[in-house]
């Protein structure tokens, strides 16, 4: 059976460039186009549809208000369709929040020139949205939920990779660890201007400093490093101290930043000292790097499937057997500072 796809979007030129895409391909049927919220809640109410793909930007009801009444009322797969631009960042960074599955760019305006290039993206997340479960946001009790940890020093290093559904996953686990946690780098799939975001959002709900990578920073416990959107993360050594070297180099994985990238830095500096852990997204990347580190004697964990909203990375790592334990997003946090504890106890550089 078809995915049936309503768009909802205020220009018309929008409208018909995703309606043609989605007719296009065999697997998807285009259930309506709406100009407005308005609109668009009459029709979610009679045609009932599978996927939705939302802008963000829209006159008399905004996207976000829209968004959050249909978690509400009818709780459905979210694509939100978002502008480029640090406004458009934030804005796509709370309707992750709010249970949107995930976010593509809104085409440029030369449809001639562009169709190719988001054609496959737009309709490769349609389909992953429409295997999805709509989630409610969990509320965030960082404050009152910090989990205590026993640990000095600066050797141990944790490593997070995720994709789609990745950001609430990341989210979930980091308001809970300690201010004194170990530096902790993470990449997560998402262009320059939105991991800007994520990282300024997360840095107001937990009790680590989290921020977006630069290049040189040495890592220090009680620190979040977000990877930026455009470059690779890597960990090196440089003296006594880890430092994050970023890179413009080629898509690995079929991404840029990669979580491959920075898992097989790490399996080269830090090895043993490392605890690594993949979460939700589509594809296989890090799957390798994080087989690496189990090899170099890590401790490597996978979210299990029925806690992801996408469960592709974390599949392709247990299939590989790079993961030592498999464990459920609420349980995630906790898995990681038993680990800690286990392996960097005593451990100073």
């Amino acid at each position: 059976m078809a995915i049936r796809v309503l768009v909802v979007d205020d220009s018309a030129l929008i409208r018909s460039l995703l309606s043609e895409i989605i007719h296009q391909d065999p697997d998807l049927e285009l259930a309506g186009a709406a100009p407005d919220a308005f609109v668009a809640k009459e029709m979610v109410m009679s045609l009932k549809p599978d996927v939705i793909t939302l802008d963000i930007e829209m006159p008399k009801v905004d996207g976000l208000t829209f968004l959050d009444r249909l978690m509400k009322a009818r709780p459905t797969p979210v694509l939100m369709i978002s502008t480029l631009t640090e406004k458009g960042a934030d804005a796509t960074i709370r309707s992750l929040e709010m249970g949107a599955i995930d976010f593509i760019a809104k085409p440029k305006l030369d449809v001639a020139r562009t169709i190719g290039e988001y054609q496959q993206e737009i309709v490769q997340k349609i389909k992953i949205a429409a295997a999805s479960k709509p989630r409610a946001r969990t509320a965030s009790q960082a404050k009152n939920e910090s989990i205590p940890i026993s640990y000095q020093g600066t050797e141990t290093i944790v490593g997070i990779g995720a994709s789609t559904g990745g950001t609430e996953a990341i989210r979930q686990v980091l308001e809970k660890l300690s201010a004194a946690f170990p530096a902790t780098v993470i990449t997560q799939h998402m262009p320059p201007s939105f991991t800007r975001s994520f990282a300024e959002r997360l840095n107001g709900l937990c009790r680590m400093n989290v921020h977006e990578a630069k290049d040189g920073e040495r890592l220090l416990p009680g620190n979040a490093y977000i990877a930026p959107g455009d470059k690779h993360l890597e960990v090196v050594r440089h003296g006594a101290d880890y430092r994050i070297r970023l890179n413009t180099g080629p898509l690995v994985s079929g991404h840029k930043p990669a979580v491959d990238v920075m898992f097989n830095s790490l399996a080269k500096v830090a090895g043993t000292n490392t605890i690594a852990t993949i979460l939700t997204g589509m594809g296989k990347d890090g799957a390798k790097g994080l087989l690496a580190l189990k090899e170099a004697g890590a401790i490597t964990m996978a979210q299990d499937e029925a806690s992801c909203v996408v469960y592709g990375m974390p599949r392709a790592a247990v299939e590989i057997g790079a993961t030592s334990h498999v464990f459920s997003l609420e349980k995630m946090s906790m898995a990681l500072t038993k680990a800690v504890e286990k392996k960097g106890s005593g451990m100073r550089l």
